[in-house]
Formats: C-alpha cells, sequence, structure tokens
C-alpha cells in the first residue's frame, strides 16, 4: 500500500493541538515516537550524564586502587630479597669504602705512587700534590701532578702498578712526548681519594646548611 504523502502532510496541518484524541493515525504515531525519543535523550542530558560520569570515575578509582593494592603485595612479596640486596649494597660500598685512605694514611699512599715509579726505573721530574684537596659529599679528592721520563714499557708497567694498589688511584690527562735521548716523557694528573672522617662531614654539612641560609637572606 502507497503512502499518500500529501494527505499525511494535510492531516498534520487540519491537527488540532487542543484535541489529539481526535488526531489521524499516523501523526499520533509520529509525535509519540518523537516523545519516545526525548524523554530519554532529555534523562540523559539532565540527569544521567552526571551519573554516568560519577560511575566512570568510580571505576577508574578503583582500578588506581587496585593497581596501588597489586604494587603493594608485589613489594612486600620482595621484602625480603629487597633487604637483602639492601645488604648487599651496604657490603660492597663497605669494600669501596676500604679502599679509600683515612686523613692518616694518605703520605703513605703517596709514597706508595712514588715507589711504584722509581721501582719500574722511571725519573721523576715532578711529584706536585695539590696545595688543597677537592672535598666532595663524603670524600675527598687530592690531585697530583706528575711528570716521569723513562721507556714506553716501563711506564706502561707503572701505570698497571698504580691501578693495581689497594687504594684507589687514577691517571688522568695523560700526555707522552719523545725525548731527545730517546726516551719518552710522561706527563699525568694522578688522582687519589680518601673518604672524609665524620667531623669533616659534619663541618661540611654545617657550611651548606650556613650556605642556604645566607642566599635565603
Amino acid at each position: 500500500m502507497a503512502l499518500n504523502f500529501n494527505a499525511i502532510a494535510d492531516d498534520f496541518r487540519r491537527l488540532n493541538w487542543q484535541d489529539p484524541g481526535t488526531w489521524p493515525l499516523i501523526p499520533k504515531a509520529v509525535v509519540l515516537l518523537l516523545i519516545l525519543i526525548a524523554v530519554p535523550v532529555a534523562g540523559y542530558f539532565l540527569d544521567w550524564q552526571g551519573q554516568v560520569e560519577t560511575l566512570e570515575a568510580g571505576r577508574n578509582e578503583e582500578q588506581k586502587l587496585k593497581d596501588g593494592y597489586v604494587a603493594k603485595k608485589r613489594q612486600a612479596v620482595n621484602l625480603d630479597l629487597h633487604k637483602q640486596q639492601l645488604r648487599e649494597i651496604d657490603t660492597q660500598f663497605g669494600a669501596l669504602l676500604r679502599q679509600l685512605p683515612n686523613k692518616s694514611q694518605m703520605d703513605a699512599l703517596l709514597v706508595d705512587i712514588n715507589q711504584a715509579g722509581l721501582g719500574r726505573g722511571l725519573q721523576f721530574d715532578l711529584f706536585k700534590p695539590a696545595a688543597r684537596e677537592i672535598q666532595r659529599e663524603f670524600y675527598a679528592e687530592l690531585p697530583i701532578e706528575v711528570k716521569v721520563v723513562g721507556t714506553y714499557h716501563d711506564m706502561g708497567a707503572f701505570a698497571a702498578d698504580v691501578g693495581a694498589l689497594p687504594r684507589i688511584v687514577t691517571l688522568n690527562d695523560v700526555r707522552i712526548s719523545a725525548q731527545k735521548d730517546g726516551n719518552l716523557a710522561m706527563e699525568a694528573t694522578a688522582r687519589t681519594f680518601r673518604y672524609l672522617d665524620e667531623e669533616e662531614i659534619a663541618a661540611q654539612r654545617r657550611a651548606q646548611q650556613a650556605a642556604r641560609k645566607g642566599k635565603a637572606r
């Protein structure tokens, strides 16, 4: 059955809005359909949208709490492992710290460096420790300007001997040049390190606090 759209249009034009009961079937059905669509849409924007957003926020918060719980549970399960790793780190740190001399052992370390060169037949043209140490957070660094003359083999052996010392010593800024007599001259900065004692660390912290107070003013 074909729809007569002109007749339907006429039905809509002749509608009595004060008496919907007299409307033809098609206008009633169309208006009813619009009402059925409009009520849920209006309800969503006026009321349900806020509830949906609140529900979604609650779900997100629930997921965050679950993730936090899983992470804390994992940490609790691995607590013994973390404690063991911390003990290993403390042990390794202590072993490294023992490789740093204290203030009273620095002179002996300087002698050991000097003897390592002399023991390889090198001639010291310069062995000059810096006038002042460079203080770091828990250790102090002492640069030593060194210039030795000898053969390439002896210099290599000297560098190996310095690296094998029980205390930490590094050779930096190494420069090698040829001499007229056929030997080589090596200039370098040897750096030795020592740990700060408790009094030095306390004094360093007091100085840092005073500096921060001075900047705050």
